[in-house]
């Protein structure tokens, strides 16, 4: 028995083709579907009334959409698991990471405090030049500027460096959650 796809190519003239016209009427047509008709499917018929082929409809701009969607959550999924191939691995780097953030804002907070140092040192010098009835020289005043603009750029600095923590455990929180779905489930 040949399969239904070389029974219909050899008898090309003996074949009806069944499709749903607009007004939804089932027509039968010797000559082929026309082509506004094709998205939506049809099905080849021997002589004999029997179905040799079916061509099912066009898929939708929302089935595509939503192939296209799972291919991408697929191949995400997949990179995913290279990268932490269990939920330790993860959890091990993402504390790794924190604590590498954590090491930064530590530094930039002792950074802040010897700062803050200078400046009451400086402005501790800066008030007996004043009660000795002195002018305080202008280089105390610029070296008071310059630890003051020192310590407002490490302050950013930390406050960005929280931020970055908090979206790192926000992100490694995501995956996390992502990973155990994709563990959980069947391959």
């Amino acid at each position: 028995m040949l399969p239904a796809t070389v029974m219909a190519a050899e008898a090309p003239g003996m074949l009806l083709y069944r499709y749903v016209d607009s007004r939804g009427v089932t027509v039968l047509d010797r000559q082929g579907v026309p082509p506004e008709y094709v998205g939506k499917g049809y099905q080849v018929l021997n002589q004999s009334g029997r179905v040799v082929q079916t061509v099912p409809p066009a898929p939708t701009a929302e089935e595509i959409r939503l192939k296209q969607q799972a291919e991408v959550q697929s191949q995400a999924d997949a990179q995913l698991l290279d990268r932490y191939p269990s939920l330790d691995e993860l959890d091990k780097v993402s504390a790794r990471r924190r604590a590498e953030i954590d090491a930064l804002i530590a530094v930039a907070t002792a950074n802040v405090q010897t700062l803050q140092g200078q400046q009451a040192t400086l402005q501790g010098q800066a008030a007996a030049q004043e009660r000795a009835g002195q002018e305080v020289s202008t280089s105390m005043l610029d070296q008071l500027r310059d630890v003051q603009a020192q310590t407002a750029e490490l302050q950013a600095r930390i406050a960005k460096l929280q931020q970055t923590r908090s979206e790192a455990d926000a992100g490694f929180a995501q995956q996390r959650a992502r990973l155990v779905k994709v563990l959980e489930s069947p391959l």
